[in-house]
């Protein structure tokens, strides 16, 4: 029985094509075609949508992350470096 549900291969597909010619007809199967690629294109857009919003979240979860394990005094680098270096002189006019 696993062996009768296998991958379509050109046989089969032919047979698939001409049963759709006879149901269909000659002038309507261009417009079901298109619509079927329509709908395929659709869906591929959809999927590649949801996965970069899928790893957006990621990346934004991994950053919080990262923020939370960080020691205090690594936050801000650039606060307690600027901090260090002494305060700056006082213009004079």
């Amino acid at each position: 029985m696993v062996g009768i549900v296998g991958p379509i291969g050109t046989q089969e597909l032919v047979i698939i094509l001409i049963i759709a010619l006879v149901i269909f007809g000659p002038k309507r199967l261009p417009e079901l075609g298109r619509s079927l690629g329509k709908g395929i294109r659709e869906f591929k857009k959809s999927t590649n949508e949801l996965t970069e919003h899928i790893t957006e979240e990621d990346q934004g979860k991994a950053k919080v992350e990262e923020a939370a394990a960080a020691p205090e005094g690594k936050e801000d680098d650039g606060k307690v470096a600027a901090a260090e270096s002494g305060p700056r002189e006082a213009e004079t006019s």
